[in-house]
């Protein structure tokens, strides 16, 4: 079952500045293409186990990835608001959203289906 979420960067050049694994798209077509991708592969989730002191012990359920999740982007008001359809668990959109924006993003939404 898939759930849409409804995501805000009010401020897109601190989700840039958020650490390691930040964003690096500029516009809301880019940023949506790599939370896209965050969704639908297991790079940035490998990427993070693998710098955690014992990456053996990381939750193996962070990892779960959701092949046919969408993410779409708009700029609006300085800002970008993305709207995502995924079947994957909040706690693991928000773990993926805190590594790619740290704490420069807010939920707005939540709709089942």
């Amino acid at each position: 079952m898939s759930t849409r979420y409804l995501i805000r960067l009010p401020e897109p050049e601190k989700a840039r500045a958020s650490g390691e694994h930040a964003v690096r798209a500029q516009g809301a077509a880019g940023i949506a293409s790599e939370l896209e991708d965050a969704l639908r592969g297991d790079t940035l989730f490998a990427r993070w186990r693998d710098q955690q002191p014992d990456p053996d012990e990381v939750d193996p359920s962070l990892g779960v990835t959701d092949p046919s999740a969408q993410v779409t982007g708009e700029d609006r008001d300085l800002g970008v608001d993305l709207v995502v359809n995924t079947s994957i668990s909040s706690t693991v959109l928000k773990h993926r959203l805190r590594l790619l924006a740290g704490s420069a993003w807010e939920l707005r939404d939540v709709r089942a289906g």
